[in-house]
């Protein structure tokens, strides 16, 4: 840029020079003169201009090579690989790994200052086997686990828990048991775990009850925390990717056992079977990692409380996916929309796959002798249900709704790894009316049917 500044003054100097030596008369002198300040005062402009365009574009290079070198907003520092002995504690790696989403941590923040003034708080756990305790047992399971850190945390406060976790259930069934499994409660905090029960199968399905999980809770009139967890199998499969889309884009916090584990075991310092005794469920071992994973969180938050914006809470107003489950409550044994059921057994207080309740057609010939079909009335605008997967003698229905067959479910699970209770999408309407639901068994055969629930959106 000097140079050619130099080069453009150098111009001007022999133009000024030229003009000195010209011819003696006052006209031509005169013009001359005006000539050499014209061309003067445009050579000074060219300089200018030159000088500021060329100042222009190195500062734009500049920044723009700034940009470049800078690390991006959201990127977070991973500390090196680090040695892993499961008796030491996790390392700040798998710290730095399992923060897949910090979240807005207001709401927590409440929760925490709430504990330390000694008021009473209740922590729900929304999810399936893991948090039901599968592998590890109710007192040695994460749930369990990270309840005892925050009675030890604000031993001032009494900490009422709630474990609503069922196995073989995902984010479709946990949204229609949150008004009554949880939010009955009036949690101050709930985690949510569904990672490795949701499948990608019913992708969209289970994005957005896993929405309407959120949603429900977030909205509701008790106003709790919210935290997600994200497990995994052992071959890495998990519903992570699609759940923490959700997430991010409420900035709900998100914990990922799948990237601390996955990473410990991938570069060797632990092997799956340390932490697992199956391909899927953390053992005793995998539930106290877990914790530890967990609390680590937690602990983060307690030591930056004092800094924490309790005032803005993450914006839920935009939908993300789907606000369909808004409404999602279910209809079970003993509910008053019951209006037909001669011939079933009425089973309201056993349980089955962990629901309180269901109602039973069972036939050691087939005949299912005075069995009237199992008739609901609803208001409605979508309609599923929950129903058994029976490992023996599972039982073949019709689902009619308004009189018009709509699907024919086979409950046979025979040789599979348990019964369980199993879902499916049934119909959805435009808009929400009126509608009669019957459960037709189907007869030739011995067999047994069993309906948990009526899953219904308004």
């Amino acid at each position: 840029m000097k140079k050619r500044i130099l080069s453009v003054l150098t111009i001007c100097a022999l133009i000024v020079s030229a003009a000195s030596c010209g011819g003696t008369s006052a006209p031509a002198s005169t013009n001359a003169a005006a000539q050499t300040e014209a061309a003067a005062t445009e050579a000074a402009q060219t300089a200018e201009a030159a000088a500021t365009e060329t100042a222009a574009t190195e500062a734009a290079q500049t920044e723009a090579a700034a940009t470049e070198a800078a690390p991006a907003a959201e990127e977070k520092v991973i500390p090196e690989d680090t040695p892993y002995v499961i008796e030491n504690g996790i390392t700040d790696r798998m710290k730095a790994l399992a923060n897949y989403i910090e979240g807005n941590r207001a709401r927590l923040a409440k929760v925490f200052k709430k504990a330390q003034a000694g008021e009473p708080i209740t922590v729900a756990y929304l999810g399936g086997s893991i948090t039901q305790g599968s592998s590890a047992g109710p007192t040695t399971c994460y749930a369990y686990l990270t309840t005892k850190w925050l009675e030890e945390t604000f031993p001032e406060s009494k900490i009422n828990y709630v474990n609503a976790g069922i196995g073989a259930t995902g984010s479709y069934i946990g949204v229609f048991r949150t008004d009554r499994d949880v939010l009955s409660q009036n949690p101050d905090l709930v985690f949510i775990d569904f990672s490795v029960n949701d499948t990608v199968e019913n992708t969209e399905r289970n994005i957005a009850s896993y929405d309407g999980v959120i949603r429900k809770l977030w909205e509701a009139d008790c106003a709790p925390a919210v935290i997600t967890v994200a497990m995994t199998m052992e071959d890495g499969t998990s519903f992570q990717q699609y759940h923490s889309e959700v997430c991010k884009a409420y900035d709900i916090p998100m914990i990922s056992y799948h990237d601390a584990i996955l990473d410990v075991i991938d570069n060797g310092h632990i092997k799956w079977t340390d932490i697992s005794d199956d391909n899927i469920h953390p053992n005793v071992v995998g539930h106290s990692v877990l914790t530890e994973i967990i609390t680590s969180y937690l602990q983060k938050a307690l030591d930056e409380l004092d800094t924490i914006d309790t005032e803005h809470e993450s914006d839920l107003s935009t939908v993300y996916k789907s606000d369909k489950f808004s409404t999602a409550y279910i209809v079970v044994p003993g509910d008053p929309q019951n209006i037909g059921e001669a011939g079933w057994e009425d089973k309201q207080d056993d349980l089955f796959g962990n629901f309180g309740g269901y109602w039973r057609a069972l036939s050691k010939d087939g005949s299912f002798e005075g069995l009237e079909p199992l008739k609901f009335e609803v208001e409605a605008k979508s309609i599923g249900l929950f129903y058994g997967k029976m490992v023996s003698n599972g039982g073949t229905f019709d689902v009619l709704v308004d009189g018009e067959l709509v699907k024919t479910i086979n409950s046979d699970f025979k040789g599979g790894w348990g019964s369980y209770v199993e879902a499916e999408e049934i119909i959805d309407f435009d808009e929400c009316g009126t509608h009669t639901v019957e459960i037709v068994v189907h007869t030739g055969e011995k067999a047994v049917v069993m309906i948990s629930a009526l899953a219904l959106t308004k």
